[in-house]
């Protein structure tokens, strides 16, 4: 097992006592379309947690693989003026994950988790375990449940 999806597991089961079903995948799952070709799902049942910057704070957005994030709709959800992409690096430093395998939950920062409503219709969604060749599955509700996250529409 790739050594970021190791930690992320150590710690999915320290955390929450979930113990994740980690699958891998030699060549990646860059893109939620690779994913899910390497899975045998839908495209929207891949969750993939985007950091935003968000007047200088860092927020995740757990989006189905199917939608894309409007920037300005989120920016109106959030209060502010505009929000980005941030940075990798600074996605790195604060959230404790290299991007491409951000998990949606066990971050090193405390920061808001929000997750796109169309992943509740899905038995099973697919997350990133810690590590680009790396996923995990868990029920959409649970883990809107153990991130704490504000379901809202893309």
């Amino acid at each position: 097992m790739h050594q970021r999806a190791r930690a992320f597991r150590d710690r999915v089961i320290e955390e929450y006592e979930i113990e994740p079903r980690i699958e891998e995948f030699p060549d990646g799952t860059e893109t939620a379309a690779d994913a899910a070709e390497a899975i045998g799902c839908e495209v929207g049942a891949i969750a993939s947690s985007l950091v935003f910057s968000a007047a200088g704070d860092l927020v995740v957005v757990v989006t189905s693989g199917a939608n894309h994030v409007d920037e300005p709709r989120l920016a109106v959800h959030l209060g502010v003026d505009t929000v980005s992409m941030a940075d990798p690096a600074e996605i790195e430093a604060q959230i404790g994950w290299a991007v491409g395998g951000v998990p949606p939950l066990c971050h090193d920062a405390d920061v808001p988790v929000y997750l796109d409503d169309t992943l509740l219709e899905y038995d099973t969604v697919w997350a990133a375990a810690g590590a680009p060749t790396a996923v995990f599955p868990i029920d959409p509700e649970r883990l809107r449940q153990v991130t704490d996250a504000t379901t809202i529409t893309v």
